[in-house]
């Protein structure tokens, strides 16, 4: 029982680390120095396995009642603890430590600066953004349900991430990517697929990528979906439809040039908008998508494959995740 008056128990923060993706010794050292310095009480560590990638983590960690929680690990990591931690008020701090680092680089937060991030989970300030939930159904009627922080994939994109070499992957980064989608390109086959967003009346399409996301940028700072926000309880869709080469240069142009430079500009969306002809690539806004498929599809998640699906619902969970992020951003 306490005593009236007595001081409140030093704050105190769970460390989910992925021990294949960070150098526990230096990420050890930085911690201890942030306990320190913010007066926390010692730490708890815990780390994510094969078994564990960090949903039953992030769950221990709410069950210790910590004031924030410090994921240190690649998309993966990021994914299955935000999935752990949805709803829970308690905040995650990113320290950025694998090959993409998605929803870190849609923060704009700093990649490999283990100080910067400790300086975040000292001072920063709690944001909460929305979430993805994914519901997909399995060609043996089985079905999983996911949370992603970024965006889910179907199609050449899926299909990219599942033919990626892992070590190339190791050595080069995100341009391994390149390298699969080079390699495979020819060879994807159109997907057939039913959609219903909103509710609206179920429709029929033919495209070879269709990225549900919750927010827009990709590696390389490929700007994706220009539209999409973090935290504005939306979902953004995007789905391509080249049919030859000359529709993938359209592509590339539209995501080059559109995305990335004239959306950037009001007079650039001024001339978007004037812009009445047919574009490479089909943007949609919503709360809810349904997909079912003609045949099994590829299926990928915060840029983890994640096997063949026939059947998929997404929505979005409006600011259901709290992340720490720098005071002056």
């Amino acid at each position: 029982m306490s005593t009236p008056g007595a001081a409140a128990d030093p704050a105190r923060v769970a460390v989910i680390v992925n021990p294949t993706k960070v150098d526990m010794e230096a990420l050890r050292a930085a911690v201890a120095a942030a306990e320190e310095e913010a007066g926390w009480a010692p730490s708890l560590w815990l780390e994510t396995s094969v078994d564990d990638p960090g949903q039953g983590r992030a769950r221990e960690a709410i069950a210790a009642r910590v004031t924030a929680v410090l994921t240190a690990g690649g998309d993966g990591t990021v994914r299955a603890v935000a999935e752990g931690m949805l709803d829970s008020g308690i905040p995650i701090v990113l320290i950025p430590s694998g090959t993409g680092n998605l929803l870190a680089r849609n923060l704009g937060l700093s990649l490999g600066k283990l100080s910067d991030s400790l300086t975040t989970a000292v001072t920063g300030v709690d944001q909460a953004i929305d979430v993805g939930i994914a519901e997909l159904t399995r060609d043996d009627g089985s079905v999983e349900r996911h949370a992603f922080v970024v965006m889910v994939g179907i199609g050449l994109d899926a299909k990219m991430i599942a033919a990626t070499n892992p070590d190339l992957k190791k050595k080069v980064g995100w341009l391994a990517y390149v390298e699969a989608t080079a390699r495979i390109v020819r060879d994807v086959d159109a997907v057939r697929l039913r959609y219903s967003l909103d509710g609206s009346p179920e429709r029929s399409t033919t495209i070879h990528t269709l990225l549900i996301g919750n927010c827009g940028s990709l590696p390389g700072g490929v700007l994706i979906l220009p539209d999409a926000q973090i935290d504005d309880g939306l979902l953004d869709v995007v789905a391509m439809r080249p049919r030859n080469l000359w529709g993938w240069m359209r592509v590339s142009y539209a995501v080059v040039w559109e995305n990335g430079v004239l959306q950037k500009t009001k007079v650039g969306r001024r001339i978007l908008a004037a812009d009445k002809s047919v574009r490479a690539l089909r943007y949609f806004q919503g709360r809810r998508m349904t997909l079912a498929f003609e045949r099994p599809e590829e299926f990928e998640i915060d840029g983890e494959e994640m096997g063949l699906v026939t059947r998929l619902e997404v929505r979005v969970a409006p600011a259901s995740l709290v992340v720490r992020v720098p005071r002056e951003g």
